[in-house]
Order: C-alpha cells, then sequence, then structure tokens
C-alpha cells in the first residue's frame, strides 16, 4: 500500500469535524463520463453543451424542446449506481467524523449511496430535479418527463407557466448564495479538508481549501491527477479513488 493512503487515514483517524469536497472523479467509476473529454457528454453532444448556458435555454424554445426529448428517450444517468469510493465517505459519516458533504456533481449519488441530505451542499445543483425559472417550484426530474412522453414537447411550471429547468446551475446562472455561505462556513470551522476527485480548478467553489487550510485544518487531496492546490495539502494520494477512499475513510486501522 502506498505509503500516502496510511497517511492520510492517520489524518482521518485523528479529526473530528472533515469536511469532504467531491468532483466528477469520484463518480467516473460509476460510468459517469465527464463534459469536455474525448468522449465527454459535451464532445459527443454539441447541443447539450448549448442547452448548458442559460440565456439559449430561455431565448431558444427549439432547444429546450430537443433537450426535453433527449432526456425523455434515455433519461440522464438513469442507471448508474454510487461505487466503492461514494460509500467510503457515507462510512465516514457513520463513524461521526463528516461535518459536510460539498459536492460539484449532479447527479446525486451521494445521497444514493446514503449519505444524509441534510449534510450535502450541490453546489451545481442537481440533474435528478426540475426548477421552475420563475418561481422556483420544484419536481423530481422523472415527473415532469412523464409529462413529456404523454406529449408536452416544453413543458411549463404548473404554477405560474414559467420555463422548466434541470435544478442544475447552468452557464450564467447565479450559484446559490446560502450554499456558498454553508460552504465556506464548513471550510471555516473544519479540522480536515479532504478534496476527492476534483481538479480543484472551479471556482469559487474550490476556495473552500485555502480557506480552510488557512484556518488551520489539514488538507488531504485524493485525485487521479495532480492540481494547482497540492501545495497546499499535507498529503496528496493520487491513485484510484475507488480503491484508495475506502482505506483512507476508514482510517489507520483499515490502512494496515
Amino acid at each position: 500500500m502506498n505509503d500516502t493512503v496510511g497517511a492520510a487515514a492517520a489524518l482521518v483517524d485523528s479529526a473530528e469535524r472533515v469536511v469532504v469536497l467531491t468532483g466528477a472523479g469520484i463518480s467516473t467509476d460509476s460510468g459517469i463520463p465527464d463534459f469536455r473529454g474525448p468522449n465527454g457528454l459535451w464532445t459527443r453532444d454539441p447541443d447539450a453543451e448549448k442547452a448548458a448556458t442559460l440565456t439559449n435555454y430561455v431565448g431558444d424554445a427549439e432547444l429546450r424542446r430537443r433537450s426535453w426529448a433527449r432526456r425523455a428517450t434515455g433519461e440522464l444517468w438513469a442507471d448508474v449506481e454510487p461505487n466503492a469510493g461514494h460509500r467510503a465517505i457515507v462510512a465516514l459519516e457513520r463513524r461521526h467524523k463528516l461535518d459536510t458533504l460539498l459536492t460539484q456533481n449532479v447527479d446525486e449519488l451521494h445521497q444514493r449511496a446514503g449519505s444524509d441530505p441534510a449534510k450535502v451542499v450541490e453546489i451545481h445543483g442537481t440533474t435528478r430535479k426540475v426548477a421552475c425559472l420563475e418561481c422556483g417550484d420544484r419536481h423530481e426530474m422523472t415527473v415532469i418527463l412523464e409529462r413529456v412522453r404523454a406529449g408536452e414537447a416544453d413543458p411549463s411550471c404548473h404554477r405560474c407557466g414559467g420555463i422548466l429547468k434541470s435544478a442544475t446551475i447552468s452557464f450564467g446562472q447565479s450559484l446559490v448564495a446560502a450554499d456558498l455561505a454553508r460552504a465556506e462556513d464548513a471550510a471555516l470551522r473544519c479540522d480536515l479538508m479532504l478534496a476527492v476527485g476534483t481538479s480543484l480548478q472551479v471556482f469559487p467553489i474550490a476556495n473552500v481549501v485555502p480557506a480552510a487550510s488557512q484556518a488551520g485544518a489539514r488538507v488531504v487531496i485524493v485525485n487521479g491527477e495532480t492540481t494547482p492546490m497540492d501545495r497546499l495539502a499535507d498529503v496528496v494520494v493520487n491513485d484510484s479513488i475507488s480503491d484508495v477512499l475506502p482505506i483512507i475513510a476508514g482510517g489507520a486501522d483499515a490502512a494496515r
């Protein structure tokens, strides 16, 4: 076993308030591709990338119709399941060490793995819910897709008639201020920041790592590749997340 894995596990053992930040890398082993890679979602479907910009989505009814039709014929990530990385964070929570789970992902795999939804902050929203852009009314994505399959090509909000969109944060759409504030507060009170599967190049959420470090927390980064914030970390583990995170989250005993 890599010495850095044992060192990371030891830091988890000694911590009392762990904040975890996850990115796309933790969901790769569940079969969810990235967006811009060679086989990424947007690489294969430029229309989906166009729809991810709010002004395009709001201003182009035909784009919305194509977007809903695409979802209705093959619901995005309908069959994916949590992997060992997601379950490792659940184990950390069961050890009563997890303070807050911040995620850049929109797949809800943390909750499906068993993470307490009250501890999860979805910084970029979720693709498994739909929200009205006018009144904020929310529904499960499956409910709205049934309306599309029944013949509503561009379903509108039943409450106010507004435009419906997946409850993700699109380009040009503001992050939820309360979620950002909660993330910042968590970073300042934790004694260990554990960043998993994130390039740490997406801001402002990446700022929680230096904020935690400056406030005196230890920092562990687990990622397949190096990140610009590796210099801030007490331990950096560049390895398969599904392989090493269960050991790290299990603590020093699991690392032996």
